[in-house]
């Protein structure tokens, strides 16, 4: 193909989020058709101006691939990204069902071992990373003994959400990202809610500090496009997904940088992933938590840095050569908010809830001032907002507003 023809478009699968959004806009800007496929009417990406055209289907099932082959017959599209984990490892199971069409997924078994939590602190325990003090309990009789092994407060995960979250629910039994625990009573308590289900978490003595993300494109081998960034602010305040993040220089924090991709290889990844680690700037150390093995949240960051993943990922993977354009360093210092859920956060900060984390402090002051003085700096740079594509922002407001009414109920959901 020469540089001249037309870029042939791409389908992506989960544009309900900003982390659609940004891909939507990321590509459409460079020429690229994009179509949509949203689990709602409420997907942000539906609304976006660089969407070529877009379609709902709320459900992973025959009639999705369906669906899927019918828009992609209809407007010509070879092509076909995804964004959560749900969504590759299904497409990844049916793509035979899809012939014709290139997925732009990550390698089946390295995904496959990313999502094992357990399976990839094993490894990066193997390669010299440091991670926290684990424990997987078998049964709730463990809890005294992890309660004398592990410091408070302890942290609870799942080593596969995917394949628990089945499992409990036939239970009756949510599954948390993270639950946090202060005390051995309330470890104990924890463990035995989930003996019916025979199935139980990842304990984790807690790791000060912020969250640190190494974000990295690998391509036959070798690094194409590398960026970093710190959490701010995250909802729930004590700790789950960033509401504010900042960029850091690239050449911040290099040992770390030659950790994280000595594990990606070790996994055989090829595609966009984020390494993520709780970094104590008392002592400088660094503890991996997880590797995101597809498009984290935090992309929209990356993008408004120069550092345009989704543009790297249809060029190498769906074109098979890297971008035309030369790779100019990301920005650092850009900072950017998650308007919504940042508000949400300052309005639980004033409230007098229990805390999750019982060392988290709370500034609702000092963050009320930062969030009205970040308001009127041009400079921030956003999840959601773009004065050159405003309707995905306005639309989100109004479902959140709505959402918010006595008796109202999406339709087309």
């Amino acid at each position: 193909m020469n540089d001249s023809a037309p870029l042939p478009p791409v389908l992506i699968v989960g544009v309900d989020s900003p982390i659609g959004l940004t891909l939507i806009r990321e590509l459409g800007r460079r020429g690229v058709p994009v179509h949509g496929l949203a689990r709602s009417r409420r997907g942000v990406g539906l609304h976006s101006r660089y969407l070529a055209a877009g379609f709902i289907h709320p459900r992973r099932d025959a009639a999705m691939i369906e669906a899927i082959r019918r828009h992609a017959d209809a407007h010509g599209i070879a092509l076909l990204m995804a964004i959560s984990e749900p969504d590759l490892l299904f497409l990844q199971e049916r793509a035979e069902e899809l012939p014709g069409m290139r997925l732009l997924l990550p390698p089946p078994d390295a995904l496959h071992q990313v999502l094992d939590k357990a399976q990839t602190l094993e490894l990066a325990q193997r390669l010299g990373l440091s991670i926290p003090p684990t424990r997987h309990p078998r049964s709730a009789e463990e809890a005294p003994e992890i309660a004398r092994e592990l410091p408070f407060p302890v942290v609870l995960k799942w080593a596969d959400p995917q394949r628990a979250a089945p499992i409990l629910a036939a239970h009756g039994i949510p599954l948390l990202k993270a639950e946090i625990l202060a005390t051995p009573e309330a470890l104990a308590a924890a463990l035995r809610r989930f003996q019916p289900a025979g199935l139980f978490p990842m304990v984790q003595g807690w790791v000060p500090g912020v969250g640190v993300g190494q974000s990295f494109y690998l391509w036959r081998g070798e690094t194409r496009l590398f960026f970093q960034h710190r959490r701010l602010h995250e909802w729930p305040p004590e700790g789950g997904y960033s509401t504010l993040c900042e960029s850091l220089p690239g050449d911040a924090f290099p040992e770390l940088r030659r950790q994280s991709e000595a594990l990606l290889r070790a996994l055989g990844w090829e595609g966009a992933a984020m390494v993520e680690y709780r970094l104590d700037p008392a002592t400088g150390r660094a503890a991996l938590m997880e590797i995101n093995g597809r498009f984290w949240g935090s992309l929209p960051l990356a993008s408004h840095c120069g550092a345009a993943f989704g543009w790297m990922t249809y060029c190498c993977q769906g074109l098979e050569r890297p971008p035309p354009e030369p790779a100019s360093p990301p920005r650092a210092g850009v900072r950017c908010r998650f308007a919504f859920p940042e508000l949400r956060r300052l309005v639980a900060l004033f409230s007098r809830r229990r805390r999750a984390d019982p060392l988290f402090e709370a500034h609702p002051w000092r963050d009320l001032a930062t969030f009205l003085g970040q308001s009127l700096d041009p400079a921030l740079t956003h999840y959601v907002w773009d004065r050159e594509d405003a309707v995905p922002f306005w639309r989100d407001l109004e479902y959140a507003l709505r959402s918010r009414l006595p008796g109202w109920r999406e339709e087309g959901s």
